[in-house]
């Protein structure tokens, strides 16, 4: 499918694992977009303006002013966000075969529901918690390294995680390019670190992974009021 993007996809953005996860969508496409920053330590996030196109609170978030019908329109989530653009622009995803996109649909459930949500459990466990809880830094670590041991086994007979280089690839690699920071030795997962590099070679993933905020986001493990802005949040 050709598709000829002439206005800007507005992407509202902040440098997470999931925000990576579209702009290294968006080079992949080569369609032009632009960038609407939401600083997520300053509640950003909580503006009327953007709940409107993202009612979770939550970023990404995507405005394409050429939506399917001709009129704009807003996808929240990540996950839905690359299924959106992979179906609008006819890649990275299968269309007119079910079982292949079957497994890429499964392994980007599986980074949605597990893979990113477990690695940010342990992150906050292990950095962020105000007192350590060592059974739930355990808990989130082991889980984690379960997590890696089930992406090292996929990953042992094939270059990316659904046949082709997929959403489902882009998607996770938004949190596995964190491994440092997760207190792992990469020998333990050798083809998780061949599918690492295989990653950052690719020109789209490093100018995706690049894309800063204008700001230099303060170490939450040092900014007390955002982590009251970004933890522990009731309904409002």
């Amino acid at each position: 499918m050709s598709v000829n993007q002439t206005q800007p996809i507005e992407l509202h953005y902040w440098p997470t694992p999931n925000g990576k996860k579209i702009t290294i969508m968006l080079e992949e496409l080569g369609v032009p977009y632009s960038l609407h920053f939401v600083n997520i330590g300053k509640g950003d996030q909580f503006q009327p303006d953007f709940l409107k196109i993202s009612p979770n609170n939550k970023m990404p978030a995507i405005v394409d002013p050429e939506g399917p019908d001709g009129k704009p329109i807003s996808v929240f989530e990540s996950g839905a966000i690359l299924l959106y653009l992979a179906r609008k622009f006819g890649r990275f995803y299968p269309t007119d075969d079910e079982r292949a996109r079957v497994e890429v649909e499964e392994w980007l459930m599986w980074q949605m529901g597990g893979f990113g949500p477990m690695l940010g459990q342990r992150n906050h466990f292990s950095v962020y918690a105000p007192e350590r809880i060592p059974y739930a830094t355990k808990r989130y670590q082991d889980e984690t390294h379960r997590l890696y041991g089930v992406l090292n086994r996929r990953l042992a007979d094939r270059d990316f995680v659904a046949g082709d280089y997929s959403i489902a690839d882009m998607a996770i690699f938004g949190w596995a390019a964190g491994w440092e920071t997760q207190q792992f030795d990469t020998s333990d997962f050798p083809h998780v670190k061949r599918w690492i590099d295989r990653m950052n070679a690719r020109p789209a993933v490093a100018r995706g992974m690049a894309v800063k905020a204008p700001v230099a986001p303060v170490s939450l493990a040092d900014d007390k009021e955002a982590q009251k802005i970004l933890f522990n949040q009731r309904a409002r």
